[in-house]
């Protein structure tokens, strides 16, 4: 997200259902960001998006990036 706005309920098409871990957030307060998260990762819904047949919920920090990875 390269806007200044916290970006809620934002969808991203993923290939397989399951729990994604939060692996990377630039907005950490760690990194000295204002620590918008997604509580450790997002369960994937059964939700067709962007050409995937499930898909998360995110919210997207301010001015960051973040990354996920499916769990086993």
């Amino acid at each position: 997200n390269f806007t200044p706005v916290v970006r809620e309920g934002y969808r991203i098409g993923v290939p397989h259902g399951g729990f994604y871990h939060e692996l990377l957030n630039t907005d950490s307060e760690w990194y000295g960001g204002g620590n918008v998260h997604n509580e450790g990762g997002r369960h994937a819904e059964e939700v067709p998006w962007h050409g995937h047949p499930y898909s998360l919920n995110v919210t997207l920090p301010p001015l960051a990036a973040v990354i996920f990875k499916r769990g086993r």
